[in-house]
């Protein structure tokens, strides 16, 4: 007998029909790599977690800064600190990697060149460029110097209080002063008053011992209500400020 005649034989038809009914149903599957692109920053158009806005607001009334890039086409915000600060900057990045604002990649400590020649260690990273950051900014920013907006108070809330003292923050005896000196006498009135009337915590305008620098120092009468605000964002490496 053939080969065909084996392979073939009528009683072998219905072998040969439940195998090919079985590779029908079975699904394959293809190793296909997708391509990802990456959004551009114009279609990047939030809207934005009141987290996401506490974090900016907070971290620009300390060391961090805006930048409008592209043309104008949309804003980032970078975040630095010095080598000695490095769990903070970690829990900065940590929150806003977690949300999706900046690259999951933890930073590593660098080295820059300093006044005078001495080598700083910093440690810093950026948000993703957003259209709708541009906003903030805009409020910001007047000729490309930071300034305190005056609607400061609709966006203090304890998370942004919180980062503020964590960034700029520094325990004074039973008090805690932060340090404003960027900003001036009437910027830092309105902080005050924000304080006042967000949170209720007494705080006044001092000298920060150079020409038209200021601090804030809040009140030690102030120091339970602000803990019982705060305590919840900070973190164990910066409790000392408040304790």
């Amino acid at each position: 007998m053939s080969l065909w005649g084996l392979f073939f034989k009528p009683e072998m038809f219905s072998f040969y029909l439940f195998y090919f009914f079985i590779v029908l149903i079975t699904p394959i599957q293809f190793r296909i790599k997708a391509k990802v692109s990456k959004i551009k920053g114009l279609y990047r158009i939030g809207p934005h977690n009141i987290d996401v806005i506490s974090i900016i607001f907070g971290s620009l009334l300390g060391d961090a800064h805006g930048e409008k890039r592209l043309k104008g086409l949309g804003t980032r915000f970078s975040f630095y600190q010095e080598d000695s600060h490095v769990e903070y900057l970690l829990y900065l990045h940590k929150m806003l990697s977690e949300l999706g604002y900046c690259n999951p990649k933890v930073p590593i400590i660098t080295n820059r060149l300093g006044a005078k020649g001495k080598i700083r260690k910093i440690i810093r990273f950026s948000t993703w460029t957003y259209t709708s950051f541009n906003w903030i900014h805009d409020l910001w920013y007047k000729d490309n110097k930071k300034c305190v907006p005056e609607c400061i108070g609709q966006y203090l809330t304890p998370l942004a209080l919180a980062i503020w003292i964590m960034d700029d923050g520094a325990k004074v005896g039973k008090s805690l002063k932060l340090s404003t000196n960027s900003f001036t006498y009437n910027e830092c009135l309105i902080l005050v008053k924000a304080l006042n009337d967000n949170f209720n915590i007494k705080a006044s305008i001092q000298s920060a011992g150079s020409n038209n620098q200021y601090i804030i120092y809040i009140w030690k009468e102030s120091m339970i209500d602000l803990r019982n605000i705060i305590s919840l964002y900070i973190i164990p490496e910066m409790k000392y400020k408040i304790n």
